[in-house]
């Protein structure tokens, strides 16, 4: 897992997990020890660099992970398990994916993916569920991303100083209902077919709406977190981040044939994020 990593997370409402899981969700979130968000990114990314620096490298944890990310709202819980072994096992094969077969050795040896594959295989075969309810980027947010929620569904938390008490996490995250989510996305995918037809965007859209359908609930939360990303950026840039509205504001450009408003708007936000996916090659 990498520090510069932004997520996209579902929150399940406690009665749509099995009633088993669902007791032990619920002392989780009522516990005092749980990780609470501050704490959450950094303790998964310490757990992953220690896994990878041991020797042999442990690319996927020898159990799931009994940790998870909490929200309450409306007098409801909410829970998005951290699911780290799953992720991990899909890592894994993204990585191998990606990687030609002469250079993969230098950063995993063969035994050690071989036998994570093996693990993944019997886990399979259980039937277990292949999705997670966690998204992540590196270096930079998707911008399908940014069109299920609504620009009034920003929040900005920015570092007080060394010298305030219980400062806030640095923060920028939005979340929604997973019911307007879908609304939202079924409108984008709508406009996108009518007017640009066959498109990465489209293509993006489809398949958040796809993974939407298969993990959340009807009652579910969607949470987008710019997670590690927010150290890339300063507070100015944090502030004048307004990727949803824009976004927004593209799609119905192009819905109302303000063509020159929807390039404009699209142009912004993907220059805006071009550019922070740059810094991962900047010395």
């Amino acid at each position: 897992m990498l520090p510069y990593t932004a997520y996209l997370r579902v929150y399940q409402p406690l009665e749509a997990f099995p009633s088993a899981e669902r007791a032990y969700w619920k002392e989780y979130a009522e516990s005092a020890d749980r990780p609470r968000r501050v704490e959450a990114l950094a303790a998964e990314h310490r757990d992953s660099l220690r896994r990878l620096a041991s020797a042999p490298p442990v690319p996927a944890p020898r159990a799931e992970s009994g940790d998870a990310y909490v929200r309450r709202m409306g007098g409801r819980t909410y829970v998005c398990p951290w699911q780290t072994r799953l992720r991990s096992w899909l890592g894994l094969r993204e990585f191998r994916d990606a990687t030609p077969a002469r250079l993969r050795p230098a950063y995993l040896p063969d035994s050690v993916c071989e036998d994570a594959d093996e693990a993944f295989r019997r886990w399979r075969e259980r039937g277990e569920p292949l999705r997670t309810r966690i998204l992540t980027s590196t270096w930079t947010v998707p911008l399908p991303w940014f069109a299920p929620f609504a620009p009034e569904e920003r929040c900005l938390m920015l570092d007080r100083g060394a010298d305030s008490v219980a400062a806030p996490p640095r923060v920028l995250l939005y979340v929604t209902e997973v019911a307007r989510a879908r609304e939202r996305l079924e409108h984008v995918v709508g406009v996108l077919q009518e007017h640009v037809g066959d498109s990465a965007p489209l293509a993006g859209a489809e398949r958040l709406e796809d993974w939407l359908a298969a993990v959340a609930h009807p009652e579910a939360l969607l949470e987008l977190d710019y997670g590690g990303l927010v150290y890339l950026l300063d507070d100015e840039a944090l502030r004048e981040d307004e990727s949803v509205a824009e976004i927004d504001a593209a799609v119905n450009g192009l819905d109302n044939g303000e063509d020159e408003l929807a390039v404009a708007m699209y142009q912004r936000v993907t220059e805006r994020w071009k550019a922070v996916q740059a810094l991962e090659h900047a010395n």
